[in-house]
């Protein structure tokens, strides 16, 4: 049986610097374990809890409720579960817990749990939806840049190479339809623009409503977006989802690869039936939603990993769309710059003309993994480190920079690319990792690809002590992504 001896005093000194609530049960329920965390979390003090049953301290829980006695009850582990309780204070708390099994020789010994507080988040979600319902309870509500309102039509997005024009094509003749979309592309490519675009092109006095899938834990995800009843569950009040407050209009779900898959059939039920559930309601209720969803991978490849459910890809992918990458598209970055250039002197008070034509050819030389948004944030940041005089963007002002040469070349194959006639070393860049480039032709490129995505992932796990939600958020890419990344290392 586990005893709070079993755990010395250096494991408790390191549990107290994680963030996370930690709580450790034995196989009866009695907690053996308690960190700082978890103390404030619940609003109590270990020795409040140390040596006690689960239920006495947490006398609304039940074996049925507790996440912990589940996993007791059950040997199986519970992922990313939200759940609303009182201590014996009746003091209310809402948390996200993760619990696991604790096994000894194959015998079920206890259970461990770490537990994340969501409160906050859940209250400033909810705002955010009763905000966007009554906003379209008013109907004197015209201007585009309030919350709700699609705010970039065609017109706002700057594209005219020869990659881009398919994609402008079949985003018109989307936006004449009622259809749902499905537009994938990299991580800073613009698919929300178009998303926006879509929808002004044709319903623009109706509701847009945005939600990024990644951005909720799952319970708290299926409560926004289908709302709640009063007494669903601990703290549950009538609140509308967001298909409610979108009805008539559009609901934009981004990273919809990230949604839960037990979520996904709920959303295809909707989808086909037109008709949402509140959390915890017996009765229906008609929405009229066009959706449009987004996604970093191909949909397909999403589909193959195990992301999205094939029958909700069907439903959802029936107008694909898929934006090229920036290094794909590169004779649009003059364009984007002098966009970006004229929105930020309006933003810094700065007046800059415009970029030498040195910087232009650097930019070319670049890869920009994170796409226009990295680009918009190099202009950004190379306009405010610039002198209070100066007019332009030039490399020679780069010195603070990690990604592009702060001379005139780019180390490319062992070849320097001139940019403005003058010399200088050049430093290869690729988001921080240095590459040289001995061989030429795809199959180089991609290997090479491949090899720096390896070595950065490689690092950024070490760096996050294996941590996989940790790094990938650094890396920028969903957990169930570098998952699968990390099993073909």
């Amino acid at each position: 049986m586990l005893q709070p001896a079993v755990f010395g005093a250096e494991i408790g000194i390191i549990l107290d610097t994680i963030e996370e609530g930690i709580h450790v049960v034995n196989e009866n329920g009695i907690t053996v374990l308690y960190n700082r965390r978890a103390a404030e979390l619940d609003n109590l003090i270990r020795e409040e809890v140390l040596g006690k049953h689960l239920l006495d301290v947490f006398p609304s829980l039940s074996s049925v409720s507790s996440t912990i006695l589940q996993v007791l009850a059950t040997g199986k582990p519970v992922a990313d579960h939200q759940q609303t309780f009182q201590n014996f204070k009746g003091d209310q708390i809402t948390t996200v817990n993760s619990t696991r099994p604790i096994y000894h020789h194959g015998a079920l010994i206890g259970a461990v749990e770490v537990s994340r507080d969501i409160t906050l988040l859940r209250d400033m979600a909810e705002k955010l939806v009763d905000l966007q319902a009554e906003l379209y309870a008013k109907k004197t509500v015209s201007s585009r840049k309030v919350p709700g309102k699609a705010r970039y039509t065609f017109d706002d997005i700057i594209g005219r190479s020869a990659a881009m024009e398919p994609v402008f094509e079949l985003a018109r003749k989307a936006a004449q339809t009622s259809s749902a979309v499905l537009i994938h592309g990299e991580t800073g490519t613009g698919k929300e623009l178009f998303a926006h675009a879509i929808h002004n092109a044709r319903a623009s006095t109706k509701p847009f409503i945005a939600q990024n899938c990644a951005a909720l834990p799952d319970t708290l995800l299926e409560a926004i977006l289908f709302g709640t009843i009063k007494g669903s569950f601990t703290g549950a009040e009538d609140r509308p989802g967001l298909f409610e407050v979108a009805d008539k209009g559009t609901l934009f779900l981004d990273e919809i690869d990230s949604m839960p898959l037990d979520l996904q059939p709920k959303l295809l039920r909707v989808l086909q039936d037109g008709m949402v559930r509140r959390v915890g309601a017996a009765t229906e209720k008609a929405v009229d939603v066009r959706l449009i969803t987004a996604c970093r991978l191909n949909p397909r490849t999403a589909v193959e990993e195990g992301l999205l459910r094939e029958d909700l890809f069907y439903r959802i992918n029936v107008i694909s769309i898929g934006i090229p990458p920036l290094r794909d598209r590169m004779e649009d970055i003059p364009e984007l710059v002098s966009a970006f250039i004229k929105k930020y002197n309006a933003r810094l008070g700065r007046a800059i003309t415009g970029a030498t034509q040195s910087a232009l050819n650097s930019l070319h030389l670049y890869s920009w993994p994170g796409n226009v948004r990295e680009l918009e944030h190099f202009v950004e940041a190379s306009m405010t480190m610039l002198d209070k005089d100066d007019t332009v963007i030039d490399p020679v002002d780069w010195s603070w920079n990690d990604r592009l040469p702060t001379g005139t070349g780019i180390s490319t194959g062992g070849k320097v690319a001139k940019a403005g006639g003058g010399s200088g070393g050049g430093a290869g860049a690729g988001a921080g990792v240095g590459v040289e480039l001995e061989t030429t032709g795809e199959t180089a490129l991609r290997t090479t690809l491949n090899e720096v995505e390896e070595n950065l992932i490689r690092r950024t796990m070490a760096e996050c002590r294996g941590n996989v939600s940790e790094a990938a958020r650094r890396l920028g890419i969903p957990r169930q992504t570098l998952q699968y990344k990390l099993k073909k290392l």
